[in-house]
């Protein structure tokens, strides 16, 4: 029998009546837009990342975005992250006007290098945007300390990583500002876009929330150049039943890695979790120099898999001007030509996790 990379029906099923009462509330309401859900929903999601507050917005593109331009980065200023990531992550700092500045990932966690951030910083730099990749938390506290000490912003892309934890804090919780996506595929995933930018800085949040309605407090008065980028009603009023079970679901995908980390062979590299974090399995992903050929294995034995990043970000087209070649951010080469992600949901079973392994194992004879 198959085995899906992901299991969105599966989850929907768990929750199905509830979900289909909520929409069906909303639609009777006639409140669809920034209504009682998205207010709740910022509370709750507040509330469970210990953040002063939460706004909600249409995608987390737009929320990396939102984020950057309310800490006051524009044309001429320099963003540090990584290459290693989605493109939304180094397109966002594109579209706040600003220029991405690629570093290095760490060979273990492949989240960003916090010296490498060090010999990146020019004159011109005004924050840095780590990414909690896959569902792992980047090291904050060694980001945080080189930016405080250059006068740098840090905007937290955990747009994968709602629920994992880092020195007993929140993933979104651990910069000046944080941002998530709620893509279907996510953790926490909503049925259409969505997103959130989170802050301890009621400032800042007041910020985000006046630059995703137009630049605008009151919808009279329009004092900045703004988006037009809500959180919908009827996604929000989903999220709020997704934030009730996501620690359940997230401890669920944990049991799943505890048995790939049994029964997966030895040559496979797994996820790293360093000491002091947790790590929620947005997808698992293991590495390989022969990842081609566990993926053939896999395909063959109905196990659904998917290489992520292949080609990183300082190679891709759009970023040709900044004249990067494959060897400039070893790591990150490495990551891109080994990586595979396996089957992670909180439905898998054991049994499927070891149909899993033997597939692995077979594209590995």
């Amino acid at each position: 029998m198959a085995v899906g990379l992901m299991d969105i029906k599966g989850q929907y099923a768990e929750l199905q009546d509830r979900i289909e009462d909520a929409v069906l509330s909303v639609l009777r309401s006639g409140r669809v837009i920034l209504g009682p859900n998205v207010k709740g929903f910022e509370e709750e999601a507040s509330t469970y990342m210990g953040t002063t507050g939460s706004v909600g917005v249409a995608n987390g593109t737009d929320g990396l975005t939102i984020a950057l331009r309310a800490l006051g980065v524009g044309p001429g200023d320099e963003v540090i992250t990584v290459p290693f990531t989605f493109y939304a992550t180094p397109e966002a700092i594109a579209q706040s006007g600003a220029k991405p500045v690629f570093v290095d990932i760490l060979p273990d966690t492949l989240c960003i290098d916090p010296d490498a951030i060090k010999a990146a910083i020019t004159p011109r730099t005004k924050a840095v945007m780590p990414v909690d990749l896959f569902g792992l938390p980047a090291d904050a506290n060694a980001v945080r300390k080189v930016a405080e000490a250059h006068g740098l912003s840090v905007v937290e892309d955990a747009c994968q990583a709602w629920g994992a934890t880092y020195d007993g804090r929140r993933a979104g919780s651990l910069g000046d500002l944080g941002v998530f996506s709620f893509f279907p595929t996510k953790n926490l995933g909503g049925y259409g876009d969505g997103g959130l930018v989170t802050g301890h800085s009621e400032v800042l949040v007041q910020r985000a929330r006046e630059l995703r309605f137009h630049g605008s407090k009151d919808k009279k008065t329009f004092t900045d150049i703004g988006f037009n980028s809500r959180l919908d009603e009827l996604q929000a009023a989903i999220l709020r039943l997704e934030l009730g079970v996501i620690d359940e679901w997230n401890g669920r995908r944990a049991l799943v890695a505890e048995w790939y980390d049994e029964y997966l062979p030895d040559e496979v590299v797994r996820p790293a979790v360093p000491d002091g974090h947790t790590h929620v399995y947005h997808l698992y992903m293991i590495r390989h120099p022969r990842r081609d050929d566990i993926a053939a294995a896999c395909k063959e034995r109905q196990v659904d898999c998917a290489a992520y990043y292949t080609t990183p970000m300082q190679l891709q087209p759009v970023f040709a001007d900044m004249g990067h070649k494959l060897g400039d951010f070893p790591n990150t080469d490495e990551a891109a030509a080994t990586n595979l992600a396996i089957p992670m949901h909180p439905n898998l079973t054991e049994e499927q996790v070891k149909e899993v392994a033997a597939a692995v194992e077979a594209g590995l004879a």
